[in-house]
């Protein structure tokens, strides 16, 4: 039942994102804008989708909230599989922008994405204007200096630090990198809502979390081609990550023992958080 309403969503979400970059034509930014937001896991997307529908928010409105945070988290993608970054040459099994094009295409289309995000949100069918203000200054405070851009900046200090991060820095830094762009969706599903946001960022911080764990077990365990992305790396490099201190059971432990904190987080949404629930229970259990 999980796997069909995320497939209902994912393709939603994409057919979404088409007509929005319909307008856009044909050159080689809006092309790379296309590309790097066709296909993925969407779970960003549907968290924004799955929270606003706890408040019975249309979901020809929260639409507009599920598109920006996957132009946003691609744009991130793009611009972290650069050389100057993480250096990847494949993404969801496909070249990276930067390997299909070149490098000013892959840092130009990743600029448009995030600018894009943002326009979504500006648009009148989006919410309200207080709500509309409330998403672009939460999504812009997640996004930059004091959230994902943060985490990126600290994890390329770690790589420069001489000794690995420990737990707690590791911690605060993927829930800068990661987490913060799972907890604005969770968000946004209250803010259109009109609702307290308390129990779903309590939430979005709990599975933001079990998802990096997730995808250090992954890095580990997983198959490349299945995850459509080099693995494997952090170890090469010698990079803390929650395997190398927790060692795979305890990482393993401290995953689940995040889904249940988010399952308890929930418990005021009753039946209608059941789609959340078992968002999480993905999350931990995914292959890619």
């Amino acid at each position: 039942m999980f796997k069909t309403t995320l497939t209902e969503a994912q393709s939603r979400i994409g057919d979404f994102l088409t007509d929005q970059m319909a307008r856009l034509g044909d050159d080689r930014i809006a092309e790379g804008m296309r590309y790097a937001t066709g296909g993925g896991k969407r779970l960003r997307g549907f968290l924004a989708l799955q929270s606003a529908a706890l408040f019975d928010v249309p979901v020809e409105r929260a639409l507009y909230a599920a598109g920006a945070v996957e132009c946003l988290h691609a744009y991130s993608l793009v611009h972290d599989d650069l050389p100057c970054m993480d250096d990847d040459d494949l993404r969801r099994g496909q070249p990276t922008v930067h390997v299909k094009w070149d490098e000013a295409t892959a840092v130009l289309v990743g600029d448009a994405l995030q600018t894009f995000a943002f326009e979504l949100l500006s648009r009148a069918e989006a919410g309200t204007a207080e709500m509309r203000v409330q998403l672009v200054n939460a999504l812009a405070r997640a996004s930059g200096a004091e959230g994902m851009v943060l985490g990126q900046a600290q994890d390329i200090a770690a790589e420069t630090a001489g000794r690995p991060l420990t737990l707690e820095e590791i911690t605060a830094l993927q829930a800068n990198k990661t987490g913060r762009l799972i907890e604005w969706p969770a968000l946004a599903g209250a803010i259109l809502g009109e609702a307290d946001p308390a129990p779903l960022r309590s939430y979005a911080r709990a599975i933001g979390l079990a998802f990096q764990i997730a995808d250090d077990i992954l890095d580990v365990e997983g198959d490349a081609e299945t995850a459509g992305k080099a693995l494997r790396k952090d170890a090469e490099a010698g990079k803390a990550t929650f395997v190398s201190l927790l060692g795979l059971e305890g990482a393993r432990t401290r995953a689940h023992d995040l889904v249940a904190e988010a399952d308890a987080a929930l418990q005021p949404y009753g039946e209608k958080a059941q789609a959340l629930r078992d968002l999480a229970h993905y999350i931990v259990t995914r292959d890619k």
